[in-house]
């Protein structure tokens, strides 16, 4: 009898053992590690999709056989050719300042297995990769695509499918920098105007690009600058967009003033000068934070600045350009006037005696050894900083 209860035992052990690992399998099952997964071959592929009037693509794909329903990341990715050796998007650009590879991954990521490209970027990417010509855009273009799949660390792509595209020419540009406007009793005309565009260069005063800064490619964002005399009791503050005041960088978004004597705070947020003398603005546009540091460097105060080059035969004795600081008590050192260029040429600017010149264009730095700077044809609205050299064209069309 007692042999038949162990057995008994003994079988109720082996059965609860068995139950018991195929219960730790359930919830603890092995991840696989798939080589590739199947992204679907949509309907319209065997029609010719116009990028010009579609407004969208759409891909489906089947998740890869993890062993569990994981939750993976994934990117859509194209090519002109079917060769993926260098993605755009790794930020490559040639001579030519043009993005340099064959493949591009979207930015856009997806956690479903479902994605939906808007045609106007399916356009701009098959620029960037084949970069086309205004008058040499193919009716049609095959277009490769495949999808990237991440998860746990591990990397895998789908099958790739063809699409044929008609695309169209896209005009590649840069994102502008990320511009700000100075605001207040010591700035411009210090009457804390702000309606609109009109006022720029009058009561609002526009931030300096930074010479060796790196602005984002796509969102503008980085440094600029401005540097100028500050008034003792003078108050300012920032705002992003002529007209608004939404946006601001006020007192609490200036990094180094709390604590500082040469600053204060006012009831509104400004920025209130204690110690007047010579200051310098920089303003980091991708976290919407300022700093303001003292300039110690030299400075001299001219009666005129004028914008002599091609345009005007190198006039230098009349038309010039109009002093930005006028409130009471300014020292100006910022200028601005608009121009028309009717044709590519070049330009300095000057003070009848001395000449800045620079090598880039819209926006840099100039000096007394720089050379002419070239500037395309258009009509821009521009500034110029006598003390650090800065300048910056605004086209009339941005």
């Amino acid at each position: 009898m007692k042999n038949i209860i162990k057995s008994a035992l003994l079988l109720l052990c082996t059965i609860g053992l068995f139950t018991a690992c195929n219960d730790d399998r359930e919830h603890n099952p092995t991840i696989q590690q798939p080589k590739t997964f199947v992204l679907n071959t949509p309907a319209y592929a065997t029609s010719l999709v116009d990028l010009a009037t579609s407004s969208s693509m759409t891909f489906t794909w089947s998740q890869p056989a993890y062993g569990f329903p994981a939750v993976a990341t994934y990117q859509v990715q194209i090519s002109a050719n079917n060769t993926w050796t260098k993605d755009i998007q790794a930020g490559e650009i040639d001579a030519q300042k043009k993005p340099v590879g064959d493949y591009k991954t979207f930015d856009e990521e997806y956690t479903t297995v479902k994605a939906e490209l808007s045609a106007t970027d399916i356009a701009t990417a098959l620029e960037q990769i084949t970069h086309y010509a205004q008058n040499s855009v193919p009716a049609t273009q095959k277009m490769y695509v495949r999808v990237r799949a991440a998860f746990a660390g591990d990397t895998i792509l789908s099958n790739t499918v063809t699409v044929n595209v008609a695309p169209y020419y896209v005009e590649l540009k840069d994102a502008a920098p990320v511009e700000w406007y100075l605001v207040g009793s010591c700035i411009g005309n210090g009457t804390w105007a702000n309606n609109g565009m009109a006022n720029v260069g009058q009561s609002l005063m526009p931030l300096y690009m930074i010479d060796g800064q790196e602005y984002d490619r796509k969102t503008g964002t980085g440094k600029i600058s401005y540097t100028g005399f500050f008034p003792a009791g003078g108050q300012f503050k920032l705002i992003k967009e002529p007209g608004s005041w939404g946006t601001q960088i006020d007192y609490d978004k200036f990094t180094n003033v709390n604590g500082n004597s040469n600053f204060d705070k006012s009831s509104d947020g400004n920025v209130i000068i204690q110690t007047a003398g010579y200051y310098t603005v920089t303003v980091d546009t991708k976290a919407s934070t300022a700093s303001i540091t003292p300039y110690t460097g030299s400075t001299t105060q001219y009666a005129a600045v004028f914008l002599a080059g091609d345009h005007n035969s190198w006039n230098v004795t009349s038309g010039g350009m109009d002093a930005i600081s006028t409130y009471t008590g300014a020292e100006n050192h910022n200028w601005t006037t608009t121009v028309t260029f009717n044709a590519d040429g070049e330009f300095k600017f000057s003070d009848g005696t001395l000449y800045w010149g620079g090598i880039d264009f819209p926006y840099g730095t100039a000096s007394t050894t720089g050379g002419k700077i070239k500037y395309s044809a258009g009509t821009y609205t521009v500034f110029f900083n006598d003390i650090t050299g800065q300048y910056y064209f605004i086209a009339a069309d941005n």
